[in-house]
């Protein structure tokens, strides 16, 4: 049976108050817990109140004034539909706090912070009418002359649905509709060639677009990134562009996914495992370990409950996820705002973090023994080398000492999105910039022999499917012990075990290492029908090299315990025996 609480108590909107007040409440709240809200939204008030505090040092600024004309914005606005049909659209504490930061925050030279925003909220929490109110306001009032804003889909058919939300608003608004030309399919105001119109990817031309805003409803969608980086590149020639994306969760947790791709990347931005000045991200869901049949736990996927979204609505669709287990995925994703796949994120970051441990000093691992895994990239890509040392530390817990490389051009590329960390990461010192488009296997294979000299590396695992071959041969015919591994179920169970085991007994030690600490958090598994595991990196988004090397120095380290592993003496749960490629000399 559902956990039923009352509904909290919300803040009660008025104009006496002044938007910087609804604002400070609403962030007090949900940082004292009097708004129900998840992890992220959480993170996301105090990355607003963090920049307020140190924004200064990297050129950015709040201006409230500005923040205060946005949200005042849609009071000229009226709903066109429903039980509000002709009322002033009110928006809601958390919708004023978005559009406040929004279209608050500026940089040094006066142009505006923000060019990208991804909201993602459950179904039924008027964010389709939010943006509409969104591109009305970039179309009309964001003081663009030749403003060109588009409501963005797929398909034109599909934009115009999104579209007439904008539409019907202007004829419910007289205040709007004395100035805007209505026509089929297109809003304008001719004296200042201002136009916000709907936009398929499926036109016949679409060159010469010059995007001061563009709205994406619905971004999970969108099965190819085509609208998505169209719409971002188009925005090149504007001062204050806006891409205004926002959804609710989808299935599709793959590297080709545009709307995983960006919920990933506002998660990473708001946990700190990136930066990214000019992106937003406000994502409304439910934590990990919530229970989903918890009614208060529903408010954090649903911040309009009560409102445009109805409590008894969600008991009967949770009602209907408890007797119908085939519903269960589409409450959670719908209704509940989770993503759903078979494929699963692997390692809790809360967990990774308590195995930190101390910074590591190389010079105090001189001459120690260990285990190496290296997981060598393609041409263009990430490359890592990882160092195990088994219970090294005085209380016993293991040390990961990591490498990572990377093409020089990786730090430039525009198609990298992840170029400008690439780059501090480089200047701290964490990664390697080999020069040109290409790894250099030379440079690889040096620091690998100056750490053999180093350190007493006992043997080293090489990932046997991918680039490792030649490498491979040229560390045995330097006297190293080199073994390829495979990365099936049968070859990565057993480490993928080993490493769950380790990081639940708090026995590894990786100093904070901030490149896999990200791999960390982008690394998804598989499991076969046995409940096997392995790394898949079709589904990861972000890297995972370090990880996979890890997985493979600690294949080794496991093969050469005192005491056999239960995974070399029972082999894998359900097929037995284990696999080993050895290339010695």
């Amino acid at each position: 049976m559902p956990i039923t609480v009352a509904p909290p108590k919300r803040t009660k909107i008025t104009r006496k108050t002044g938007t910087a007040t609804i604002v400070d409440r609403y962030i007090e709240g949900v940082l004292n817990g009097t708004v129900i809200a998840g992890e992220l939204v959480r993170l996301a008030v105090k990355r607003h109140l963090l920049d307020l505090q140190k924004g200064k040092k990297r050129g950015l600024y709040f201006d409230e004034a500005a923040a205060e004309k946005a949200v005042e914005f849609f009071s000229y606005l009226k709903h066109s539909k429903g039980e509000w049909a002709g009322q002033t659209f009110k928006l809601e504490p958390w919708q004023i706090f978005t559009v406040w930061v929004i279209f608050g925050w500026y940089q040094a030279d006066g142009t505006r912070r923000f060019r990208i925003a991804y909201i993602e909220v459950a179904r039924k929490n008027g964010k389709s009418q939010m943006g509409a109110g969104i591109g009305l306001k970039l179309a009309f009032a964001d003081d663009e002359s030749g403003a060109e804003v588009y409501s963005s889909a797929t398909k034109k058919d599909q934009a115009i649905i999104v579209h007439g939300e904008a539409v019907r608003m202007v004829k419910a608004s007289p205040d709007l509709l004395d100035s805007i030309t209505v026509m089929k399919n297109s809003l304008s105001r001719l004296e200042r060639n201002q136009k916000y119109e709907p936009l398929g990817a499926d036109e016949d031309t679409l060159d010469g677009l010059n995007v001061h805003g563009a709205i994406i409803d619905e971004l999970h969608a969108h099965r190819t990134r085509g609208v998505f980086d169209l719409m971002d590149t188009a925005t090149g020639a504007r001062r204050n562009p806006l891409l205004f994306a926002i959804t609710t969760a989808g299935v599709d947790q793959t590297d080709g996914s545009i709307c995983w791709e960006q919920h990933v990347y506002g998660e990473q931005l708001m946990k700190g495992l990136i930066e990214d000045d000019k992106y937003f991200a406000f994502i409304c869901s439910m934590d990990d370990k919530d229970n989903w049949q918890d009614e208060r736990n529903w408010y954090k996927a649903n911040p309009n409950l009560g409102v445009s979204k109805k409590l008894g609505y969600m008991r009967d669709q949770a009602a209907k996820a408890a007797k119908m287990p085939g519903f269960l995925n589409t409450f959670l994703r719908l209704d509940l705002n989770r993503w759903t796949q078979q494929t699963t994120r692997w390692i809790s970051m809360e967990l990774w973090e308590q195995n930190a441990g101390p910074p590591i000093v190389e010079r105090d691992l001189a001459g120690a023994m260990c285990y190496g895994g290296l997981d060598l990239s393609s041409v263009s890509d990430l490359t890592a080398w990882v160092l195990l040392f088994p219970n090294n530390m005085p209380d016993g817990r293991s040390t990961i000492l990591c490498r990572f490389w990377c093409p020089e051009s990786r730090l430039t590329d525009e198609h990298n999105r992840y170029r400008e960390q690439y780059q501090v990461w480089a200047r701290e010192g964490w990664l390697t910039a080999t020069p040109g488009n290409a790894i250099d296997y030379d440079t690889v294979k040096a620091q690998v022999l100056h750490d053999a000299a180093t350190f007493r590396v006992q043997e080293i695992a090489v990932d046997r499917l991918f680039q490792g071959y030649q490498l491979s041969m040229q560390l045995a015919e330097e006297g190293l012990t080199v073994a390829a591994c495979g990365m099936g179920f049968m070859s990565m169970a057993g480490p993928c075990s080993e490493l769950e085991r380790r990081l639940l007994g708090h026995t590894l030690r990786h100093g904070g290492n901030p490149l896999l600490r990200w791999m960390a958090n982008n690394v998804s598994v598989k499991q076969d029908p046995a409940g096997n595991k392995k790394p898949d990196k079709s589904s990861s988004q972000g890297k995972i090299d370090g990880i996979v090397a890890l997985l493979l120095a600690l294949d080794r380290d496991m093969r050469h315990q005192t005491q056999a592993s239960v995974y070399e003496t029972r082999g894998l749960i359900g097929l037995g025996g284990a696999e080993d490629g050895s290339i010695t000399t």
